[in-house]
């Protein structure tokens, strides 16, 4: 685990500029377009000034980042990896079940509050090329177990040693084990199974390198991955000295559909428009939901 709590990050804003509020997104084009989406809503509606990190590359490092208030909020946390990595607890398919879970439980344990989804949920999904579904026959994970020896397999590092919705739990879940199989940035594993250097990865549901590649996704057909709603998490410090930012922020609830997530992610990874781009773009073509969320 890193601490972060003895060192800055590069170019980071501390906690001691009140007039700033620091932001964490992440290293994948989905995060870092969630964390430019909430930097917008506050400049929008506020005269904070906003400053995003990008280099922080798990959920452990983000909370991290969050207890030691080198950053107030973190613009893309999942139920499914939070429960699994930061609480410690045992998986939970049900989606309301988990966000009542973790909206507890990071009040209770950190003082933060875990805002409503943005409407989406990114789970993760086994990924293979158009010809070797047709080679195999693949269309569900429960068919790789046939050939689970012949596939060269690339999957996310944290995945890897995650407890209860990790490798282990779904050898046990499957009843099969990868002769090959090696840990990856979750950034490379796209372009790794697009380029035949691997046969199979595990991705995230909504990257838009999917259809940019014309991958095909594997369906969990033992639905072994919990749910992964995406939402913002919040100091509550943060939310008594600036109190207006809970009604700014509710108005991002319910606004992204996975169809949607998809979209934009496809417009940064394929268009190669900047995450920051993409998220203005997506606020000013809905006036920044000035007549607030979706839901009303």
């Amino acid at each position: 685990m890193l601490f972060l709590a003895a060192c800055s990050l590069p170019g980071l804003k501390t906690s001691s500029d009140k007039n700033t509020i620091s932001i964490t997104g992440g290293i994948t084009t989905e995060s870092q377009i969630l964390g430019s989406l909430v930097a917008e809503m506050i400049e929008h509606y506020t005269d904070k000034d906003t400053t995003i990190i990008n280099n922080l590359g798990t959920t452990t490092i983000n909370h991290q980042a969050m207890l030691n208030g080198d950053a107030q909020i973190s613009a893309a946390r999942y139920t499914g990896t939070d429960i699994a990595t930061t609480l410690q607890l045992e998986p939970v398919t049900d989606p309301q079940e988990a966000f009542s879970i973790v909206q507890e439980e990071f009040k209770t344990r950190f003082n933060q509050v875990w805002f409503p989804s943005y409407g989406f949920a990114n789970t993760y999904v086994f990924l293979v090329r158009q010809d070797t579904a047709e080679e195999f026959g693949l269309k569900t994970v429960s068919d790789l177990a046939a050939v689970a020896d012949q596939l060269v397999v690339g999957a996310d590092r944290a995945w890897m040693s995650r407890q209860g919705d990790g490798y282990a739990g779904f050898t046990e879940a499957y009843g099969f084990s990868f002769s090959s199989i090696l840990p990856m940035q979750i950034s490379l594993v796209y372009n790794a199974v697009a380029a035949g250097q691997m046969d199979v990865v595990l991705g995230y549901s909504t990257d838009g390198r999917i259809a940019s590649y014309d991958l095909v996704m594997l369906e969990d057909d033992r639905q072994f991955f919990p749910p992964y709603d995406a939402a913002p998490v919040v100091d509550q410090a943060l939310l008594d000295e600036v109190p207006e930012l809970t009604d700014i922020l509710l108005k991002l609830e319910g606004v992204i559909d996975t169809q949607t997530m998809q979209r934009l992610n496809y417009l940064s990874d394929n268009d190669l428009i900047e995450p920051s781009r993409v998220a203005k773009q997506f606020l000013e073509e809905h006036d920044y939901f000035e007549g607030g969320t979706v839901n009303e």
